[in-house]
C-alpha cells in the first residue's frame, strides 16, 4: 500500500513510498482509512520542529471502517465507523497514566509521529483505542474526532469552562472553532478573534452560533471583551492561533485571576510577558492532548449536534495531491483540508 513517509529527520523528507500492510495482532482492530486530517503538528514535522522516529507514516486524525479484528477483540466488527486515539503507547504505572494522563505519559508512543499513521490505507489500532463515530456523521466529519477531543479536553478538563464565563477564544482556524462551539456547549459565552485574512473564516464561526467575531486590525478587541464583561475583563482565555501578538492580546484582555489555556503550538520560541501572569494572577496552563472523558464527551457532544464540524471541512485531497493539501494549510486557505488515500 502506498502511504506518506517521513523518511529521515530534518526538513522536507516526506515522500509517497510503499510500504507493506500492518497485521492484525490479538488485540488489534485493522482499519480502512476513509479520511485523514492534515494538522498543523503535521507541518511542524514537514519542517523538523516536532519530533518523530523516522522512518514513519505520518497521518493522525483519521476515520474509517473496521476490517478486520484479532481473536482478542470483543467489541468491533468488520463494517463498524470508527475513530481512534493516536497516543497508543504509555507505560500505565507512572505518575500520569495512574491519574487519567496517559497522552501525555513520559514513554508516550503516538500514531503519526513514533510509530506509523493514517496518511495510507490501513492503520490496525489496539482495540482500546478505538471509538464508534456518531452515525449521523460522514466519515468525512468523524476524521475531525481526535482535534475536537483536543479542543473538548482544552475547554472542560483544563480550563474548566462554565455557564457565565466570558471566554477570549483566538484563532478562528479549526481549533479555535471547535473550542468555541465546545464553550458555548458548556454555558460560556465566546468572543472570537482573528485578523482580516480571517473573514471567510469568521462568516463559518456565524454560522456555527459564534456571533462575536472580532478582527483585531480593524477592530478594538478591548471594547468587545469589556461590553460582555461589564469592564471586569475575560474570565478565559484560549490560545489556539500560535501567534505571538494573540498572546500579548489575550494577556492584556483577561481579568485578574482569570484562567488562561494554552491550545496552539507555535513551532519556535516566543517573548511573552510573565510580568502579567504575577501581576494579575492569572492561572496558566498548556493543553496537549486528551483524556478519555474528552473522548467520551466529546462524541456526545458531536452525536448531540452541539459541536458541528461539517462546516468546517473545507477541502479534500488524493495521497497523491497532498503537497497541494499542505500547501494550503500552510497558505490558511479553508478550514480543514484532509486527505483520502
Amino acid at each position: 500500500m502506498k502511504a506518506l513517509v517521513k523518511t529521515a529527520r530534518g526538513p522536507g523528507n516526506l515522500e509517497i513510498r510503499e510500504v507493506p500492510e500492518p497485521a492484525c495482532g490479538d488485540r488489534g482492530v485493522k482499519i480502512e482509512i476513509e479520511a485523514c486530517g492534515i494538522c498543523g503538528t503535521d507541518i511542524h514535522v514537514m519542517k523538523d520542529e516536532f519530533p518523530t522516529r523516522p522512518p514513519v507514516i505520518i497521518g493522525h486524525e483519521f476515520c474509517g471502517t473496521v476490517v478486520e479484528t484479532g481473536g482478542g477483540v470483543t467489541r468491533f466488527k468488520a463494517g463498524d465507523r470508527v475513530t481512534a486515539e493516536n497516543v497508543c503507547v504509555h507505560c500505565d504505572r507512572c505518575y500520569m497514566c495512574t491519574t487519567g494522563h496517559y497522552a501525555i505519559c513520559v514513554n508516550r508512543g503516538a500514531q503519526g509521529l513514533d510509530l506509523d499513521g493514517a496518511f495510507t490505507k490501513y492503520i490496525v489500532c489496539d482495540e482500546g483505542n478505538v471509538y464508534r463515530i456518531p452515525d449521523a456523521i460522514s466519515f468525512e466529519e468523524g476524521a475531525l474526532s481526535e482535534p475536537m477531543v483536543c479542543a473538548v479536553h482544552a475547554v472542560v478538563d483544563q480550563t474548566k469552562v462554565g455557564a457565565g464565563d466570558v471566554v477570549l477564544v483566538s484563532g478562528p482556524g479549526a481549533m479555535g472553532l471547535i473550542a468555541a462551539q465546545a464553550v458555548i456547549a458548556e454555558g460560556g459565552r465566546v468572543i472570537l478573534t482573528g485578523t482580516t485574512a480571517d473573514s471567510a473564516r469568521f462568516g463559518v464561526a456565524r454560522g456555527l452560533g459564534i456571533h462575536t467575531c472580532v478582527d483585531v486590525l480593524q477592530e478594538d478587541a478591548a471594547a468587545f471583551v469589556a461590553q460582555a464583561s461589564d469592564g471586569e475583563g475575560a474570565d478565559v482565555f484560549i490560545e489556539c492561533s500560535g501567534a505571538a501578538a494573540a498572546v500579548d492580546t489575550g494577556l492584556k484582555l483577561i481579568k485578574k485571576r482569570g484562567r488562561y489555556t494554552q491550545l496552539g503550538l507555535f513551532g519556535k520560541k516566543v517573548p511573552v510577558d510573565l510580568d502579567a501572569l504575577v501581576v494579575k494572577e492569572i492561572a496558566m496552563t498548556g493543553s496537549m492532548s486528551h483524556t478519555r472523558n474528552a473522548w467520551k464527551r466529546g462524541l456526545a457532544l458531536v452525536g448531540e449536534g452541539k459541536i458541528r464540524l461539517a462546516p468546517l471541512v473545507t477541502s479534500v485531497y488524493a495521497l497523491a495531491d497532498w503537497e497541494k493539501g499542505f500547501r494550503d494549510f500552510e497558505e490558511r486557505r479553508g478550514i480543514k483540508t484532509l486527505i483520502r488515500p
